[in-house]
C-alpha cells in the first residue's frame, strides 16, 4: 500500500441538519483542494482486502467521519475506508471548538496519543489500524484570531451600538480541571480580541459544563445594568445546544441571541482548507 489520505471527524447528531451542514464544508474543502471525497460507509465489503494498485480520481482521498451516532460512518468505519483505498499515511483532522474537549483526548488515545491528563483513560479504545499505516494528528479549532472575525460576523445583525453592548460567549466547557482550564484559556484570549475588534464595551465568557452560564449572565446584568448583552454561543453546527440548551438555560433573562453556529461560514472552511493544505505541504500534524 501507499499513498497519503484525509479524515476529518466531528462529533456526529442525530440531527440530519447537523450532519449534512458538515458534509457540505468537507464536500467543499474537497473540491477547493481537489481531494477526492469519499464515503465512509461506500464498499464495505472491501474493507480489510487488498488494495487496489491505483486509486480513482487523481486527488488524495479525504473521508469525512463521526465520533458518534452516524451509523456507518463512525471513526473506524472512515479508517477502513481510507486503508481500502491504498492509504499508508493518514492526517486525522479533528473538527472540534477547542481542544478542551475531552473528545479530542479521546479520539487522540484512539491513534496511540499519550492522554492529556494523566491516567485518563481514552472512551474510544485503540482504534484499528494497517501495521504499515502511519498517522499524523492535527489540532483542533481552538481560539484562533480568524475565529475572532467569524463570531463578529455572525452577531452583526445583534449590534446597534457596540460602545453600549457587552458579549457573552457560551461554550461547551469541561468540569474535568486540566480540560476546564484549557476551554478557559481559549475562551478568555476569543473574549478579548472580539471586544477590541468590535469595540464592545465588555466581552465575557460562560460554560455549560459546569452550568454557568444563568449565573454569569445575570450578574453581569446586574453588575452593569446600562448594558445590553449579546450571547454568541460557539458551536460548530446548529443542532440541540445552539437551539434548545443555550436559551433554556437562559431563560427569563434579557439578552440578544440569534443562535448562529460556526457553520456555514467561509472562515471555517478556510480554517479546514488551511489545516489540510498544511499538512499536505508537509508542516501539519502530530506524527504518531
Amino acid at each position: 500500500m501507499s499513498g497519503r489520505g484525509i479524515l476529518v471527524i466531528s462529533h456526529g447528531s442525530r440531527d440530519q441538519s447537523w450532519v449534512q451542514l458538515i458534509d457540505e464544508a468537507v464536500a467543499h474543502v474537497a473540491d477547493s483542494l481537489s481531494l477526492e471525497l469519499l464515503d465512509a460507509a461506500e464498499d464495505a465489503e472491501v474493507v480489510n482486502a487488498a488494495a487496489p494498485e491505483g486509486r480513482r480520481g487523481a486527488g488524495t482521498p479525504i473521508v469525512s467521519a463521526f465520533l458518534e451516532i452516524v451509523e456507518g460512518r463512525l471513526i473506524q468505519d472512515g479508517i477502513d475506508r481510507l486503508e481500502a483505498e491504498g492509504v499508508t499515511e493518514l492526517y486525522v483532522l479533528p473538527l472540534f471548538v477547542s481542544s478542551g474537549s475531552t473528545h479530542v483526548d479521546d479520539i487522540a488515545q484512539g491513534f496511540g496519543l499519550p492522554p492529556v491528563s494523566p491516567g485518563r483513560e481514552g472512551e474510544l479504545g485503540r482504534f484499528r489500524l494497517h501495521p504499515d499505516t502511519a498517522v499524523r494528528f492535527g489540532t483542533p479549532i481552538d481560539g484562533q484570531a480568524e475565529i475572532a472575525d467569524l463570531l463578529l460576523a455572525n452577531i452583526r445583525e445583534l449590534s446597534e451600538a457596540p460602545e453600549r453592548e457587552a458579549l457573552l460567549l457560551v461554550a461547551h466547557g469541561s468540569k474535568e480541571a486540566i480540560f476546564h482550564g484549557r476551554w478557559r484559556h481559549g475562551l478568555t484570549h476569543l473574549a478579548r480580541r472580539m471586544q477590541a475588534i468590535g469595540g464592545f464595551a465588555g466581552a465575557h465568557y460562560a460554560m455549560l459544563l459546569p452550568d454557568q452560564a444563568a449565573c454569569k449572565l445575570g450578574a453581569l446584568r446586574r453588575k452593569h445594568p446600562e448594558l445590553t448583552f449579546i450571547v454568541v454561543p460557539l458551536f460548530l453546527s446548529d443542532g440541540y445546544f445552539t437551539r434548545k440548551v443555550i436559551p433554556g438555560r437562559l431563560e427569563g433573562q434579557a439578552y440578544r441571541y440569534n443562535g448562529r453556529p460556526m457553520l456555514p461560514n467561509a472562515g471555517i472552511l478556510q480554517w479546514i482548507e488551511a489545516q489540510i493544505a498544511q499538512y499536505l505541504n508537509g508542516a501539519n500534524g502530530h506524527i504518531l
